[in-house]
C-alpha cells in the first residue's frame, strides 16, 4: 500500500514538474515582447505579386510600382525599426528592398536594389513633434507600404500627382486628439539632395544652376468624429525641369476626405491640383490635377473588396511625359482580399485604364487602353 501510494506521489510530481516547465515555455519571452518592453517596435511585410498586361509594354505612369508584363515580382520587403514615445527622444529607420523600389527612391540614394524610405529622429512635447530626416509626404489617399492600401496597383494620383517622401524638418501640434498642424521645410519632391546630377532626371540644368531652394509644407489633420476624417496638405518650392531645362517653382494643394458610413462600409474621395512655373516644353507653366474615389467593403472579418475610380488631367504632358499636348487618364480598379490567416492576406485586381492619347501598344499597334490582372501575396509582421 505504502509503495502503491508513493508510485502516485512521484507520478503526481513528474506530471507537475511537466505541466510547469510547459507553463514556462509559454511565458518566455520573443524578441519582439523584449525590444516592445524596451520601447522598440519591429515591424514590416514581404509583398510577392503576379502582373498580367494586354499591352506590349507598360508606360510607367499608369500602375507605378508595377511594370511588368508577365511575371512573378518580388515588390517589396520592408522592415522598420522605430522607438516613438509620446514625450521625448525617438526615432524611425525603414528599410525597403525590392521591385518598388526602384519608384519610390529618392535622387541622391545612389541605389534601385535597397532604399533607406524612411530614416529621422524626433523629439516631442506638450503636443509638439519635431523631426528631423527623410519621411514620407503629407499628400495623399495612398501610401507607399502595400499592406496599407487597398488595391495592388497603385492610383494615378500616387503615381502622377504626388510626392513619396520629402528629406528635411518637419514640427506637427496636435491640441486635441482630433487636430493637427504640420509645418515643415524640405528639400523638395522625392529628393535626398538638391544638386543630385546622376540618374535619368537631373535637378541641375545644363550650365549647373540647381534647384537648391527649400520646399515648404503645410498640413492639417482633423477627424471631427468617428465616421469623418479630413488631411489637406499643401507644397510650394522649387523644381527642375526635364522637359524645359529650367527651374520653376512647384506648387500642390491636396485633399483627403474619409467617410466611415458602417464599421464595414468606407469611402475616400482624394481631390489634387498642381502646377509648376516655367516646367513644359516651351517654358511655359504646367498643370495637372486629379481626382480618385474609393468604395471598401468589408464582406466578413476576412474577406474584403475595394473599388477604386479616379481621372488624372496632364494638361502639357509634364508628369506623364507623353510628349506634346496634354494627356486625360482614367482608371477603374476591382480588387478582393482574403485574410487567409493572421497577418497574411491575398488579393486579386483587375484593372482598365484609359487614355484620350494612343499611348499604349498591343500586338505592335497603338491603343488607348490597357487592362491589368493581378494576384498578391501580402505577409504583415
Amino acid at each position: 500500500m505504502n509503495q502503491l501510494r508513493r508510485k502516485k506521489l512521484l507520478a503526481g510530481i513528474l506530471v507537475a514538474c511537466v505541466c510547469s516547465a510547459a507553463d514556462a515555455a509559454d511565458k518566455v519571452p520573443t524578441l519582439s515582447d523584449v525590444l516592445k518592453a524596451s520601447g522598440i517596435d519591429v515591424s514590416g511585410y514581404i509583398d510577392v505579386t503576379y502582373s498580367n498586361f494586354d499591352t506590349d509594354s507598360v508606360p510607367a505612369f499608369t500602375s507605378g510600382n508595377i511594370t511588368e508584363k508577365n511575371s512573378f515580382n518580388i515588390n517589396a520587403l520592408d522592415v522598420a525599426v522605430s522607438s516613438l514615445p509620446a514625450s521625448g527622444a525617438g526615432g524611425l529607420v525603414e528599410v525597403m528592398a525590392g521591385n518598388d523600389v526602384g519608384f519610390h527612391h529618392s535622387r541622391g540614394w545612389q541605389t534601385n536594389d535597397v532604399d533607406l524610405l524612411q530614416i529621422y529622429t524626433q523629439y516631442a512635447f506638450s503636443g509638439l513633434t519635431l523631426m528631423a530626416g527623410k519621411f514620407l509626404t503629407l499628400a495623399g489617399a495612398e501610401v507607399p507600404q502595400n499592406t496599407t492600401n487597398p488595391n495592388i496597383s497603385h492610383s494615378l494620383l500616387y503615381t502622377n500627382a504626388i510626392a513619396t517622401t520629402h528629406t528635411g524638418l518637419r514640427g506637427t501640434f496636435a491640441p486635441s486628439d482630433a487636430l493637427k498642424f504640420t509645418v515643415g521645410l524640405n528639400n523638395g519632391w522625392d529628393i535626398m539632395k538638391e544638386s543630385f546630377t546622376g540618374g535619368p532626371v537631373s535637378n541641375c540644368t545644363a550650365a549647373g544652376s540647381c534647384a537648391d531652394g527649400k520646399t515648404i509644407e503645410l498640413g492639417v489633420a482633423a477627424t471631427p468624429s468617428k465616421q469623418i476624417g479630413l488631411t489637406a496638405a499643401l507644397y510650394s518650392g522649387e523644381e527642375f525641369s526635364s522637359l524645359s531645362n529650367q527651374i520653376g517653382n512647384r506648387q500642390l494643394l491636396d485633399v483627403v476626405g474619409t467617410f466611415n458610413v458602417t464599421d464595414a462600409l468606407a469611402f475616400v474621395l482624394n481631390v489634387d491640383a498642381a502646377d509648376q512655373e516655367k516646367a513644359s516644353a516651351t517654358g511655359g507653366k504646367a498643370k495637372w490635377n486629379g481626382v480618385a474615389a474609393y468604395a471598401n467593403y468589408s464582406f466578413t472579418d476576412k474577406f474584403r473588396g475595394s473599388l477604386r475610380v479616379e481621372s488624372f488631367d496632364d494638361k502639357q504632358c509634364f508628369r506623364t511625359f507623353c510628349g506634346t499636348g496634354s494627356q486625360k487618364l482614367q482608371e477603374t480598379t476591382v480588387t478582393l482580399g482574403y485574410m487567409i490567416a493572421k497577418g497574411f492576406e491575398v488579393r486579386g485586381e483587375v484593372r482598365m485604364d484609359d487614355s484620350d492619347k494612343q499611348v499604349f501598344t498591343k500586338s505592335g499597334s497603338a491603343t488607348d487602353k490597357q487592362t491589368f490582372l493581378g494576384v498578391e501575396a501580402l505577409y504583415k509582421f
